[in-house]
Parts: C-alpha cells; structure tokens; sequence
C-alpha cells in the first residue's frame, strides 16, 4: 500500500521519498523507477528512494504504511525526517497504530488515514498492483476536521484518490475494521482470495460471523456507525475487491509475521472489555497463529 500511494502522489507531481528497509525494493526504485499497476491503470514512476530515513531531510507530510508490527520501529525512524510543521499520517490495519504514532510524535501532529477496497500486493521489487481504488478516510486524532487535513485531502485528491474528511475517526477505524476481520482471517486459512470465500457457504458462514462479532462489539463501544447490518455491508465491501487476496493471506504465504493480533485477535480482546464474547474471531486467530508457526518451521 505504501508504494501504491508513493507512485501515484509522485505521479501527480509531488516530491516523494521511499524509506523501506527491503533493499531490492529501494534499488528497484532507483534503477527502474516504480510500477504501480491495477484500478489506477499502469505507470512507472521515478521517485525517490532509501533505506535510511536520515537521508531525506525535513517533509511536510510523513505517510506510515507499515504492518502494524512495525509501525513503532518505522516511526521512531521516520523522527528524522519531522520538523516543527510536519504531519504525520499512519494508514494501517487493524487497531493500535495511531496510539503508536501519537506516543512518539504527539496527537496534535498525528492525523488518521483509514484506506478501503485497495487489495494491494507486490508483484516484485520495484513493482506493485492494486485491485481497486475505493475510499481514503482522514481524520483528526482530536476534534473535528481541520484546515490542515483538508489541504492534505486536496494533494491526495489531486493524485487520484478517493478522499473524504471525518469528524468522529472511531467509526473510521471499527468500519474498515469490521470488513478486515471479515476477510483476512478466513482467507488466510483457506488460501483463497476475497471473492472465494464469499462464492462458498461455509467460507462465508464463518467470514461473516466475524463480521457480526465486531460490530457487536463496537455497539457495545457505543461506537457510532454508519450501517445496521455488518454482513451485507463486508459482502458488498468484498463484492467490490473480489480478486485481492488480504495481507495477512500473503504475509501468511510469504513466511513473514502477519498482523493477525490486531484485526480478528483484537475483537476478542476488545470484547472482553465490554462483556462480549467473540468465540468465532478468538478460533480463527488460534488458526492463523498455527499456520504461522508451522510456516515459521518450515521456512
């Protein structure tokens, strides 16, 4: 996602810098430039890229597109790169970054971007495909929407995306979260991509009973949302990405960490909290965790 957004905000013309710690990604980006094909249609941009955040000097705005289990590593090293004016926008998964980001830069410096209908993956160093091109939410981290996001919204805008501005961020956060838990566990189990688990009654049984599981929870959150039935909300979310495959899925197959804890393992947990049991998200994340292991032995 990250290099999703890095490709098309340079396309439309702005100074964009790349830190990622992958190496062959980064010299990809310096030797060929960076392919982002898929909704947006198929482009190579030439933008800047490092391993070393040190190397990039002061930005306006810094974009944290990590996996939730490194959002803190990459801030701390993103520090170098803020100045008294900068911004920082952390676009992740699940739940806790932001609390992460604000814990190193402050909340006043810290908006919330919540990304939907993406399906991004890597094709290979230097090249990445997204399946769709839905919807960038923005939000204050404290009070409503301010000038600053607004103009934040207008570069994003300006690059081709989707972009609204919110108020309230909780139900931007619970409703991209509701769809996460919905397909990224039972995907990953299964191996399947979006469209297969909604096309199998059993697959979709269990998908679908995370989905309810969540919103259960975040009405116990008195979270307020946008929708009164959180199975037909996900499915038309899915109906829309059906070829993606989520990143826990790809993360799962590729041998590295998922994100598992904060999407399906964070509704039990949250559950718990408000007295309400999530039984079908707390078995899926145990399943996840064992492929994960098994993967982690084998590899």
């Amino acid at each position: 996602m990250g290099s999703v957004y890095a490709g098309l905000l340079g396309a439309a013309g702005n100074e964009v810098w790349a830190v990622d710690t992958w190496e062959p990604h980064v010299e990809a980006i310096r030797a060929h430039g960076l392919r982002v094909e898929g909704a947006s249609g198929d482009r190579t941009v030439r933008i800047h890229a490092t391993t070393r955040a040190a190397d990039v000097g002061e930005v306006d705005l810094i974009v944290v597109s990590t996996k939730a289990t490194d959002v803190h590593a990459a801030s701390i090293a993103a520090t170098a790169l803020a100045g008294p004016e900068t911004v920082v926008l952390p676009i992740q998964n699940g739940l806790g970054s932001a609390d992460t980001v604000a814990e190193i830069f402050g909340s006043k410096r810290t908006v919330i971007g919540v990304a939907g209908g993406f399906g991004a993956s890597v094709v290979a160093p230097g090249h990445v495909r997204h399946e769709g091109m839905e919807l960038l939410r923005l939000g204050e981290r404290e009070g409503p929407a301010s000038e600053r996001l607004e103009r934040i919204a207008a570069v994003w805008r300006a690059a081709g995306f989707n972009v609204k501005t919110y108020d309230d961020v909780g139900p931007l956060v619970w409703e991209k979260l509701i769809c996460n838990v919905c397909f990224s566990g039972t995907c990953a189990i299964l191996d399947r991509t979006i469209g297969e688990v909604l096309d199998d009654a059993s697959a979709w049984a269990v998908a679908s009973l995370c989905a309810s599981e969540a919103y259960d929870v975040a009405r116990a959150l008195r979270i307020e949302l946008s929708f009164d039935d959180p199975v037909e909300y996900a499915r038309a979310f899915g109906l829309r990405i059906q070829q993606a495959r989520p990143s826990l899925l790809l993360d799962l197959k590729s041998g590295r960490r998922c994100e598992i804890d904060v999407i399906n393992g964070a509704i039990p947990r949250v559950g718990r909290g408000v007295g309400v049991a999530a039984p079908v998200n707390e078995t899926v994340t145990a399943l996840v965790k064992a492929l994960e292991s098994r993967s982690s032995r084998l590899g």
